[in-house]
């Protein structure tokens, strides 16, 4: 059982470095407050370190902060080469934070997604030379 809680640890890890999110345990436990699941950073260090598991509701939860399926962080279920997961929606350039944040960009109204838009235009005018 020890073996499995490491090799979680380094699949978790490993995860979070592709997403490039820091694998800190206030972080990660910041995020997974973002996600509605709330856990201390005591216990996402212990996950981290391979101390412990996360119970399923967490392990749901930092799935989704990594962008991949429970099952594959919990077990490293590997799908064959050329095969792709139809949920998969995101461009490989957008990950770990820009992802989360796109997905809560999406759940906002139609009248404060304009919100973010116009901030968002304003924000990027001049910055990349480019005209829409």
């Amino acid at each position: 059982m020890k073996i499995d809680k490491k090799a979680f640890a380094d699949r978790l890890r490993a995860a979070l470095k592709r997403e490039r999110i820091e694998a800190s345990a206030s972080e990660l436990a910041r995020l997974l407050e973002l996600q509605g699941e709330e856990v201390s950073s005591q216990a996402v260090s212990g996950w981290l370190n391979g101390k412990h598991r996360p119970r399923p509701a967490h392990l749901e939860a930092l799935a989704k902060i990594v962008g991949v399926e429970p099952h594959e962080l919990e077990y490293r279920k590997i799908r064959p080469k050329g095969v792709q997961d139809v949920n998969i929606a995101w461009p490989d350039h957008v990950r770990g934070h820009d992802r989360l944040a796109f997905e809560d960009y999406l759940l906002l109204s139609e009248d404060k997604r304009k919100l973010v838009r116009d901030l968002i235009a304003e924000l990027a005018k001049g910055t990349s030379g480019k005209t829409r």
